[in-house]
């Protein structure tokens, strides 16, 4: 049995859109192997575990629900910790709305306790019309995840974070955002698998989010050059990841000792 537990980005570290990323397949096989725990991360809040799953299925990894933690489901998670069977008016869609029936939560448009914002692809207008009335009337403001932008085979999108700051300047009201950065997320996927801080590493491919709270949720940290971050953009940043490697199939092999001398990439 390996000491570490591994939590893993989705997008860029496992697959491109619909593509697997070569090694990626070796690497969770891997795991399974020696029975190491692990978590496939996402800040995308729009699609379910069920959803996601499939998703993985058709680029070849085969990843069962229960080992993938969404910024949906952290949500859902804080929310009910915050204020059990609340209620909130929603801005979002099936990931979202699911995770938080399933916390007990009663979606409403008439005094919620907290307008809740995460990833969809059909913005309304009137819908951040009213998220706007209601923060003003004294909703809590929440928001999944501060991307600005997500991909699109078309390009880039907004996001959950550019939304955000149209609500924020026009209520002057800043949303709690449960996604990474935010090391909440990481804590309660920890929390999921019973797992602690000093034997888990994150593998991200962002300098901003994966790494920054893996940093700060006390954990080791990887960047893979596969996704965002280049070495770079990297060394930009105040602060480095425990490992840098140019993708998730140079880990195939070393799970069990990952930060063993020799490994591309290894900081000084």
């Amino acid at each position: 049995m390996s000491q570490w537990t591994y939590l893993t980005d989705m997008d860029g570290v496992l697959v491109h859109e619909e593509h697997l990323i070569p090694g990626a397949d070796e690497f969770l096989g891997e795991l399974r192997a020696h029975g190491t725990p692990f978590l496939v991360l996402t800040n995308n809040s729009i699609y379910t575990p069920r959803d996601l799953r499939a998703r993985l299925q058709r680029t070849g990894l085969d990843v069962p629900e229960d080992r993938i933690w969404t910024s949906a489901l952290a949500t859902a998670k804080f929310l009910d910790s915050q204020r059990p069977n609340g209620s909130a008016f929603v801005i979002g869609e099936a990931g979202l709305t699911t995770a938080l029936h399933e916390a007990g939560y009663v979606l409403t448009d008439r005094e919620p306790d907290y307008v809740v914002l995460g990833e969809t692809r059909t913005y309304s207008f009137s819908a951040i019309t009213r998220a706007i009335r209601l923060i003003e009337a004294g909703a809590r403001f929440i928001a999944t995840n501060p991307d600005a932008t997500g991909p699109s085979l078309e390009g880039s999108v907004p996001a959950t974070g550019s939304i955000a700051a149209l609500i924020e300047k026009a209520t002057g009201r800043s949303p709690y955002y449960v996604g990474k950065p935010n090391p909440l997320m990481m804590r309660s996927a920890l929390r999921r698998l019973g797992a602690h801080s000093e034997s888990t590493i994150m593998i991200g491919d962002r300098m901003d989010t994966d790494v920054h709270s893996g940093i700060e949720a006390g954990l080791q940290t990887v960047l893979v050059l596969t996704g965002i971050s280049t070495k770079d953009t990297a060394d930009r940043f105040p602060y480095r990841p425990t490992l840098v490697v140019e993708s998730i199939a140079d880990l195939v092999g070393r799970t069990q000792d990952p930060f063993a001398a020799g490994l591309p990439g290894q900081r000084d």
